[in-house]
């Protein structure tokens, strides 16, 4: 019976376990992924640990699955979908946790992967490329409209910071990113301008930017917001994807479930990039999906060198059915 990695109370990383799930069914629109891998991200932990999802204490309806990336093999399709079909290599967002053995994911948020595309490449990049796309766009950072405009990366270093870096110096903006002394070679070789986050880092940006900064991504959310708009001058010209306390600022928060773009949308943009390998992206980690808990543990750290990755192992599939 098909498994899949599950938790029936909030805390730590032993609270997640690999259980017997049964084999999901697609509904309409949906498909069956015969899953190869699958990335870990922050929210994950922070979902785990019920941390902004649930009031303290409150007891969970059932066992809880994990993960959004996702990257693996078309196993089945529902009604009405034509886009895909059994066989077709495919990643993007899950719609009922990737953390499995197969997962069910609305067709729409899916995208065919090129040969060239490594799984585990594929399994890490579509949340956060469509979090950079969506935050560049924004703050009027796009493709034809960011030559000559200076870009501050809060995070430069990490998942979406990484990719909106290296999206930023593409289409011509002279971008600056904040990154602890581990991160900083990673951020040059974009491309940028690497400042040492923590205290003084304004003024390490402001030395490095004298004629002003036109936009800000914030992608950690640890405390710069109120710097970063004295920097622009504008708090619409700061967005933040982790700072709960934008609001008070005027500083938008932009979030993936109000906000998303299209998959297809964004890797009609990205995914060029990426096959050409004009965009990387860094893996620092990999454990089978077993070990979902010390994955958890590396991405709590802080210091993961790169994107985490659980790899599934798929040598006896169901196979396909439409």
């Amino acid at each position: 019976m098909p498994k899949a990695i599950v938790f029936t109370e909030y805390g730590g990383p032993e609270v997640l376990r690999l259980d017997e799930v049964g084999l999901p069914a697609p509904g309409p629109h949906q498909v069956r992924v015969a899953v190869r891998a699958a990335g870990v991200n922050p929210v994950d932990w922070k979902r785990r640990r019920g941390k902004g999802f649930a009031e303290a204490g409150a007891p969970l309806a059932g066992p809880q699955r994990l993960g959004a990336d996702v990257a693996g093999v078309v196993d089945a399709v529902g009604p009405d979908v034509t886009a895909f079909t059994a066989g077709d290599e495919v990643f993007g967002r899950a719609a009922d946790g990737a953390y499995a053995e197969y997962a069910v994911c609305n067709a729409e948020d899916l995208v065919p992967k090129p040969p060239e595309l490594p799984w585990q490449t594929a399994a890490v990049v579509a949340i956060s490329a469509e979090t950079a796309v969506r935050t560049l766009r924004e703050l009027g950072i796009a493709e034809g409209a960011a030559r000559g405009k200076t870009v501050l990366v809060h995070g430069a270093s990490g998942g979406v910071g990484a990719i909106a870096a290296q999206l930023a110096v593409l289409w011509g903006a002279q971008v600056i990113g904040t990154a602890g002394p581990s991160g900083q070679e990673l951020v040059r070789s974009f491309g940028a301008e690497a400042v040492e986050h923590g205290e003084g880092w304004a003024e390490r940006v402001k030395a490095l930017a004298p004629g002003g900064i036109d936009a800000v991504l914030d992608a950690p959310g640890k405390g710069v917001l109120p710097e970063s708009v004295a920097l622009t001058g504008d708090p619409a010209k700061v967005v933040t994807i982790a700072d709960h306390r934008a609001a008070g600022l005027g500083v938008a928060y932009s979030r993936g479930m109000v906000h998303r773009l299209g998959m297809r949308e964004v890797f009609g943009e990205v995914l060029p990039l990426l096959s050409s390998g004009r965009l990387r992206v860094v893996i620092g980690a990999e454990f089978p999906l077993h070990e979902a808990a010390a994955a958890h543990r590396l991405s709590e750290s802080g210091h993961p060198g790169g994107r985490i990755v659980l790899l599934v192992d798929q040598r006896t599939p169901t196979g396909g059915q439409r």
